[in-house]
């Protein structure tokens, strides 16, 4: 059976994909087209790049990833210079590190281009913090004067992963000649599900969407005490009040919501106890929603 699948964000949250592909996998439902933000656009990629589920795994399991941290020379040297170019060039991080491993993982497989992949296949969302609106990847980067086609799958993943504050924003030149300022698309949207839904036009096929979250009317209400939970309240609603007017009850039905807890978006340190942990809550959550998911 083949499905629509879009993956929200949510940093290395995102393992408990892991373990909700292998069931997917095993019932033969697989994947016709793929989106995300984020590390769900991450996910979408190796998706379609041809990488199962335990080869997504393996990629993390090999990797330190606390090499993705690859601060400016001077600010490993002086870490006051570190927190000085957060201030001039927006980040913590370079991103260059996560960006090359990106583009090696893909190029494994034969992706380099969008060109490389059937047509349509995979979309991501970044947001362009310049004009304050979202971006499709690829479809919007004519606007951006680049030939969809041609451009770099892992550039694009940098640009949908680009955490505000801590890797360095992406810089594209607009249609006017001006410098967009390109950041994580889960400022915007952190579950595109509407990529993939049309207005007044029947489904070619299922949609399946994974986000990693409890249901929206169990999440609890937040905790506001001081003005840095406000504004930490205030970025959190920012991520989801566009993806929640958009998942009616009737598309609520078709998402797994897989209920993470206590890992964090950054947690690269994340032991291998800790990436089992999160792959089992992947699959245990699946396999319960595939039970009783009519499509």
């Amino acid at each position: 059976m083949q499905v629509d699948g879009v993956f929200a964000g949510g940093g290395m949250k995102a393992l408990a994909f892991v373990g909700a592909l292998e069931v997917l996998a095993e019932k033969d439902i697989n994947f016709k087209r793929t989106a995300g933000t984020s590390a769900g656009a991450l996910t979408a990629a190796f998706i379609k790049a041809g990488y199962h589920a335990d080869d997504i795994y393996q990629l993390f399991s090999d990797l330190d990833t606390k090499h993705f941290l690859d601060s400016r020379p001077l600010g490993t040297i002086f870490p006051l210079i570190k927190w000085l170019s957060l201030y001039s060039r927006m980040g913590l991080y370079k991103g260059h590190t996560f960006e090359k491993w990106v583009e090696d993982a893909l190029a494994i497989k034969g992706i380099k281009t969008f060109n490389d992949l059937p047509n349509g296949c995979l979309k991501m969302v970044a947001s362009d913090m310049t004009y304050g609106r979202f971006i499709v990847l690829p479809d919007d980067l004519p606007q951006y004067g680049y030939d969809a086609g041609q451009f770099s799958v892992a550039k694009a993943i940098r640009m949908s992963c680009s955490l505000p504050f801590f890797f360095e924003p992406v810089k594209l030149k607009n249609d006017k000649g001006e410098d967009s300022i390109i950041v994580d698309g889960g400022v915007l949207s952190n579950f595109p599900l509407w990529l993939f839904m049309r207005k007044g036009k029947k489904r070619e096929r299922p949609i399946l969407g994974l986000r990693l979250a409890p249901e929206y009317e169990d999440i609890p209400p937040r905790t506001i005490k001081n003005s840095l939970s406000l504004l930490l309240s205030m970025f959190d609603t920012m991520r989801s009040a566009h993806d929640q007017r958009y998942v009616a009850k009737k598309d609520a039905k078709d998402i797994v919501f897989i209920p993470v807890e206590g890992a964090g978006v950054t947690n690269f340190g994340m032991n291998e106890k800790e990436k089992k942990q999160l792959v089992n809550l992947g699959r245990e959550t699946t396999a319960a929603f595939l039970k009783s998911w009519s499509y």
